[in-house]
């Protein structure tokens, strides 16, 4: 069993490290390997430390402790465009599990958690982008309760550019 809390500082190691190592277990085949293999820890965790101290930061960040510590991390927040005629719309800025405990409700659980967050804050909707070629993220936030919008933007990654489709419920 998982239990939800707030990151704190001492988690962003550990933060950085199931990022960077969900990004190469999510990512591989769709992002380019060179990319992948430039991501490192060190320089994950120096640059979330720069955003965790940012004065005024509008988003939050949850982590999922297991028994070896953080297993799993979801940051969220206001969304950062537009999205006419949905009221007030948060936003899933990421969500990552250790790559070796995908499929025991960690990241369901961190999600839950975001939305009901969400919601308390006044959100009405939670919205979030997926990269299309991603079919296991974007069949996990289906069964969530996410739905294709038909919205699409464009992410350049070491000269390739893959499609984003932003998916969205309501809270």
């Amino acid at each position: 069993m998982v239990h939800v809390r707030e990151m704190d500082a001492a988690d962003v190691e550990a933060v950085s490290t199931i990022r960077v190592r969900g990004w190469q277990a999510a990512y591989a085949g769709i992002v380019p390997q060179t990319y992948l293999d430039a991501m490192t820890v060190e320089g994950d965790a120096s640059q979330r430390r720069q955003w965790v101290s940012q004065p005024g930061r509008q988003s939050r960040d949850l982590v999922a402790l297991g028994d070896r510590g953080p297993v799993g991390w979801v940051c969220f927040g206001p969304w950062r465009g537009e999205v006419p005629g949905l009221g007030r719309v948060g936003e899933v800025y990421a969500l990552y599990v250790s790559p070796d405990l995908i499929g025991q409700g960690i990241g369901r659980r961190l999600l839950e958690e975001a939305h009901a967050q969400m919601k308390s804050q006044g959100f009405e909707v939670s919205a979030l982008w997926v990269l299309s070629d991603n079919q296991r993220g974007r069949r996990f936030y289906e069964r969530s309760g996410y739905q294709a919008d038909g919205a699409t933007q464009d992410d350049p990654y070491d000269e390739i550019t893959l499609t984003e489709l932003r998916y969205r419920r309501v809270l």
